[in-house]
């Protein structure tokens, strides 16, 4: 589609990528129009339509995960939906899928193109390390994985409770400082995107590209912060079949 963001970070030859946005599906509002989301009581007819339209445009296979703000990361398998909110493959045409309206997505390769990765990150899924375990399913050294982080809610959005920075500084006392006080007494605005990254450094995992989204101001996107009754836009990685 015109609008869908294809990923600006240095993945090797035959590794494809892109982050699809709300326009150019059937879907009727409040999801209009390109919604992929089976659980938020959109019409599943629009959803498989929109489904379909994604798969034959990018000419794969897409892996569907029921997310459960979890740390399981499955193999990408198009022919089931197992709960996890992470998947990996090294099978050519097979893209794993990752469905997001506000949440961390994140893309992960190794530097030989041999196997890709996608994640789920919610704050509770980042705390509990599905970045982490998503980067292990790769089987290589930390040096060699690449990580592109897609469209997420941006910190001038993100209001929290002392109990969401606690359950990050707890155990990795640098993200602190990617929390500032909030106008609110007690609260904090978050920044995914440095939590994402400090977290990654803290496993040995520099090579981090893309953030500086904001789902809840960017119109492009679905946000759940802005209105619970939403859709859910993908992002996906896979190898490509050539």
């Amino acid at each position: 589609m015109n609008d869908w963001l294809i990923p600006d970070w240095p993945a090797p030859v035959g590794i494809k990528s892109c982050v699809t946005t709300r326009n150019g599906g059937v879907s009727l509002a409040p999801f209009d129009s390109f919604n992929l989301g089976d659980h938020v009581d959109d019409d599943p007819e629009a959803v498989a339509a929109n489904r379909l339209r994604l798969t034959s445009q990018l000419g794969i296979q897409a892996a569907w995960l029921k997310q459960v703000h979890g740390v399981v990361v499955a193999e990408a398998d198009p022919t089931r939906v197992v709960e996890a909110d992470a998947s990996w493959t090294a099978t050519p045409g097979i893209a794993c899928t990752i469905m997001t309206a506000d949440c961390l997505p994140a893309l992960f390769c190794d530097r030989a193109g041999t196997r890709v990765a996608a994640a789920h990150a919610g704050w509770r899924g980042l705390a509990a390390g599905v970045l982490e375990a998503a980067a292990d399913s790769l089987n290589v050294a930390p040096a060699e994985i690449l990580v592109w982080l897609g469209p997420a809610i941006g910190q001038q959005s993100f209001e929290v409770g002392e109990e969401v920075r606690e359950a990050f500084i707890s155990t990795h006392p640098q993200t602190d400082a990617a929390f500032i006080p909030s106008k609110n007494p007690g609260r904090f605005m978050a920044e995914i995107y440095a939590l994402a990254r400090l977290r990654l450094a803290a496993r040995g995992i520099t090579a981090v590209y893309g953030g500086g989204f904001d789902t809840v101001t960017d119109p492009r996107f679905y946000s759940y912060r802005q209105s619970a009754r939403n859709g859910r836009f993908a992002s996906l990685i896979w190898i490509d079949r050539a």
